[in-house]
């Protein structure tokens, strides 16, 4: 089960009373501060502009490749460690309005994972750190440190451990293969 705190709401749906829960200006400059983002050819002045102005934890060397959403209106609810990619047209919600209620959640990626393109990270999950997401992939639970994961829904293809043994075998037959091309 995902992490995300639950606001029932009354009478009409949750989107449509969406400026009770979060200021229509806050919205604005969000959207503006974002738009520019994933537009930006500069990974610097991305991160330097969600960082000031939008509160989110991005942490060194982080890339957010072209066209990522983060969360319109949560966007203080991200957090990505060091050394992580965020592939092309990926979406961070940290949200979801829904018929009665909504809900809002942190979202917490880890150091050197890697998230694939057009993937969608639902709130109230964390990415383990060296995890890697495959290509559109929607996460909608908790991914292991370490791990490979994709699909909708998403499966763990591979465990840390059986990623590890797979580069270890992976290894040894090139180096076998590289000591016969010598001789």
């Amino acid at each position: 089960m995902r992490k995300t705190k639950r606001y029932p709401v009354t009478k009409s749906n949750s989107l449509w009373q969406i400026y009770k829960t979060v200021p229509l200006l806050k919205v604005c400059k969000n959207f503006i501060v974002i738009q520019l983002g994933r537009y930006s050819p500069s990974l610097k002045l991305k991160n330097w502009l969600y960082r000031n102005f939008l509160k989110m934890k991005i942490d060194n060397e982080t890339a957010l490749a072209l066209m990522v959403m983060p969360d319109v209106m949560f966007p203080e609810k991200i957090s990505i460690g060091k050394n992580s990619i965020v592939g092309y047209n990926t979406t961070i919600l940290a949200h979801e309005y829904l018929i009665e209620e909504y809900r809002l959640g942190d979202v917490i990626i880890g150091d050197e994972v890697m998230v694939g393109a057009n993937t969608t990270i639902l709130p109230g999950v964390t990415i383990g750190d060296g995890a890697i997401v495959s290509a559109a992939t929607l996460v909608h639970e908790d991914v292991p440190a370490g791990a490979f994961v994709g699909g909708n829904p998403m499966r763990v293809i591979y465990t840390k451990e059986e990623r590890e043994e797979k580069m270890r075998t992976q290894s040894h037959l090139e180096t076998e293969g590289s000591n016969r091309d010598v001789t």
